[in-house]
């Protein structure tokens, strides 16, 4: 999927998609540990309420990041010969 020559757009991509992860995969962890046993505490609704624009925004960042990798990476032109300088 992402073969040929990386470019700086393809690297910036890969940063934005892992602190995306990163932000995702935390607000999940908080979700599961915090309140996991607890349901006559726990209000659905307050809470997701609050995490929605969280998760959102990390998922549209992963998809941005993912795109920019696509499109970074420079595949090779087939069927022409490179010319070696030297």
């Amino acid at each position: 999927m992402f073969e040929g020559q990386k470019t700086d757009v393809f690297w910036l991509g890969l940063i934005i998609l892992g602190l995306a992860s990163i932000a995702l995969f935390s607000t999940m962890w908080y979700q599961i540990v915090t309140y996991h046993g607890y349901p006559s505490y726990y209000n659905w609704d307050g809470y997701w309420k609050y995490m929605v624009p969280p998760v959102v925004g990390a998922i549209l960042f992963i998809l941005i990041g993912l795109y920019m990798m696509k499109s970074g990476a420079k595949k090779k032109e087939e069927g022409k010969t490179q010319l070696l300088t030297q």
